[in-house]
């Protein structure tokens, strides 16, 4: 596993994050240069599920008609959705995006893309103040590449009541002058930032980053249901990991549950593995908050797409026994294993939710809240060509970024 002390200079990380794109996103030759219409498939557009439906790709975008030269690909009995967009990621493939190289995030990024995630946010996990702005520096260079879509730092500003996979002696109160360090070091590329509100400086932290554009997450917290109320007052607007690292819901003393569900600015954050979340709590979020306010995640660790054996998650060991991250010492889930696709396809056939509505939390949802609705979450003209092949039965058969197959399903 790569250290701190093996991090690369901004110029280093251009050359490796290049040279490791070059190795791992070739596409199918038809697909950089020539027109796709992909047809018979249902389509999952903003309005619904379209059956029998065509796509058109042409060049890094969907087009609205047909060029004369279109190659025709059939997926009949296939569904096309949107690509996967994830807001809270920390690695996959082997790779730590909190401590690798560029080419490990590079290919971290990647495994995450074989599985249908063609945005992604990547996410730091608690560490000192000089090591948080230097891995800004480097992610900062993937993001201006286009290799991610921004920065999620979680810690070091949460309660050490529900730390977590988190370092206890490395946390420390949101001071917005410490907040305002990471995003400089971030160049305009922080995205997101988790907080335990409830600590000295969180209310003014939250005002701080809503003031710069960065999403406030109120998340490994043990405030009251009072104190989440002034947070989400101040600015909070998303739920990190709804329902894990904070306290239950209680019927006298309802906590932050409670209140980020029902307010309508807060979007909710949900990890479906099985694990993490009881299909009726699941049931809970999605019945109360809407399925336009629900954002699927993966809060993947560097084991996703990679499989068991001991890691190391920042300065903390972790153990994958079954597909489930625990800490070596003291036993506390540590993140997840999962990927989207298997998020999507247990939401359909387990959780028995509509295909709309996991599309709208896997893409529409976290699209809007990065901003970028403009550009990808949909499957509309104009937006990126940024879409995934499902067979009958929810699993992967084809992945496309900006026009680009990353799986083609011609070849599988």
């Amino acid at each position: 596993m790569a250290t701190p002390s093996g991090a690369r200079g901004p110029m280093e990380c251009a050359a490796a994050a290049a040279r490791a794109r070059a190795t791992t996103d070739h596409p199918h030759p038809a697909t950089a240069k020539t027109p796709l219409v992909l047809t018979g498939a249902t389509v999952v557009l903003p309005t619904g599920p379209v059956e029998n439906g065509q796509l058109i790709v042409d060049g890094t975008r969907i087009a609205r008609t047909s060029p004369e030269n279109a190659q025709v690909i059939d997926v009949t009995g296939h569904y096309l959705v949107p690509g996967f967009v994830d807001i809270h990621n920390h690695g996959g493939g082997g790779a730590s995006f909190t401590s690798g190289t560029a080419d490990d995030v590079v290919k971290g990024i990647h495994t995450h893309r074989l599985h249908g995630t063609t945005t992604l946010v990547a996410s730091t996990v608690t560490g000192d103040m000089d090591f948080l702005t230097h891995r800004a520096g480097l992610l900062s260079e993937l993001a201006e590449q286009g290799d991610i879509a921004g920065i999620h730092f979680e810690g070091p500003f949460i309660s050490p009541c529900r730390k977590g996979a988190h370092s206890e002696e490395l946390l420390r109160d949101p001071d917005p002058a410490e907040v305002r360090k990471l995003i400089d070091a971030a160049r305009g590329h922080a995205k997101m930032v988790t907080l335990a509100t409830e600590l000295p400086g969180g209310i003014d932290s939250v005002r701080l980053l809503a003031e710069h554009g960065v999403i406030a997450a109120v998340g490994h917290t043990d405030a009251t249901y009072e104190q989440t109320v002034e947070a989400i007052e101040a600015g909070a607007t998303v739920a990190t990991h709804l329902f894990n690292a904070m306290p239950a819901l209680g019927h006298r003393a309802p906590g932050p549950i409670a209140a980020l569900l029902e307010d309508e600015r807060v979007t909710v954050e949900l990890i479906n593995d099985g694990t993490h979340l009881h299909p009726a709590a699941l049931e809970l979020a999605f019945r109360h908050a809407g399925a336009d306010r629900v954002a699927f995640i993966t809060d993947a660790m560097d084991a996703a797409g990679f499989g068991d054996g001991r890691y190391m998650l920042g300065p903390l060991e972790v153990e994958v026994a079954d597909g489930v991250a625990r800490l070596v010492e003291g036993g506390s889930i540590a993140g997840s294993t999962l990927t989207l696709d298997r998020a999507f396809k247990r939401a359909v056939t387990i959780d028995r939710l509509p295909v709309a509505d996991v599309v709208a939390a896997l893409s529409a949802n976290p699209a809007r809240l990065l901003g970028l609705w403009d550009s990808v979450g949909s499957l509309e003209p104009g937006k990126y060509a940024d879409l995934v092949v499902l067979d009958a039965g929810f699993d992967v058969k084809g992945v496309m970024r900006r026009g680009e197959w990353v799986v083609d399903p011609r070849l599988g």
